[in-house]
């Protein structure tokens, strides 16, 4: 199912998250939230771009040609990667000044979800969001504790969500054309020494990926029966999201964070806050990128 885990970027990151996937380029996105940092990884060039921005970043996602769509401190961003010039969309919570954006992807009809959290995550004042084509933010969840995990089926007829203090996926029916959640149904429970879940991924046998933050592991779960299918150790206490990528889509990238750890969980785990690889033998579903279908590109 999978090879050995492979260490390509020893970033020693605060708080790595939110992999992104760019097909086309054949790069990998991720962020550093606390230090908050851009970094783009190739794979083929083994390098690491870092682009240095003025509040944290919970997420991005592929948009134009050389510009990405940006989940931050205060609301949603676009950015020109080659001039690093932020445009700011909109701020969907101005009056909540400690909450900042955390996890967010592009469903498959290209409208942008990300979801939000105050500094503790445990407070219910979260809430996540969806940047629609025309640049309109709707709530689509409330009392959101710490948002994280986001997938969509690979038939596009459910939506998976993680609020991590739940311990729990939770899955919706989901509308394609409109975007529209409904039905809430709980699929996957997670047990108390599994530590926390965080970040996820889906591949194209409808199976979720499910970083452990405290637990130094990936699963993989069938959420039809709520069965745990696999269990990938991870060298890192606190294992944050994954994505697939590589030529075929069979890589799956992980990303770790350093945050919060003792002297003695630094010397047990010493490359955490690394990016990982792990080559697999089933192919994920593909990231979908940011689609505005009404407005000009010079707009944002």
């Amino acid at each position: 199912m999978f090879s050995d885990i492979e260490l390509v970027l020893d970033a020693k990151a605060s708080l790595a998250e939110g992999p992104c996937w760019n097909e086309k380029k054949q790069l990998l996105y991720w962020v550093d939230i606390m230090e908050r940092k851009l970094c783009i990884y190739n794979p083929t060039a083994n390098t690491n771009r870092v682009i240095a921005l003025n509040q944290k970043i919970g997420c991005v996602f592929p948009y134009l040609e050389d510009v990405l769509l940006l989940a931050m401190e205060k609301g949603f961003y676009s950015i020109n990667v080659n001039t690093e010039k932020l445009t700011h969309i909109f701020d969907p919570e101005p009056h909540l000044i400690e909450n900042r954006f955390n996890d967010g992807k592009c469903d498959p009809a290209g409208r942008f979800w990300a979801g939000s959290t105050d500094t503790y995550g445990m407070n219910a004042v979260g809430s996540l969001y969806c940047l629609h084509h025309n640049l309109s933010v709707e709530k689509k969840v409330s009392h959101v504790n710490t948002s994280n995990g986001i997938a969509w089926s690979p038939d596009h007829t459910y939506f998976y969500f993680i609020d991590t203090p739940t311990k729990k996926v939770v899955r919706y029916q989901y509308n394609i054309l409109t975007g529209e959640i409904h039905n809430p149904s709980d699929v996957i429970i997670f047990s108390e020494n599994d530590g926390l879940p965080d970040g996820m991924t889906i591949d194209e046998e409808g199976c979720l990926w499910i970083a452990h933050w405290g637990g130094s592991k990936i699963t993989r779960w069938n959420p039809s029966t709520g069965e745990q299918i696999l269990s990938i150790p991870i060298p890192a206490l606190y294992v944050t999201s994954c994505t697939f990528g590589g030529p075929n889509l069979t890589d799956l990238y992980i990303t770790t964070a350093r945050t919060r750890m003792t002297d003695d969980e630094l010397k047990e785990y010493p490359h955490a806050g690394g990016i990982f690889r792990i080559q697999t033998n089933v192919k994920g579903c593909p990231t979908y990128s940011f689609c505005n279908k009404n407005i000009g590109t010079e707009t944002i």
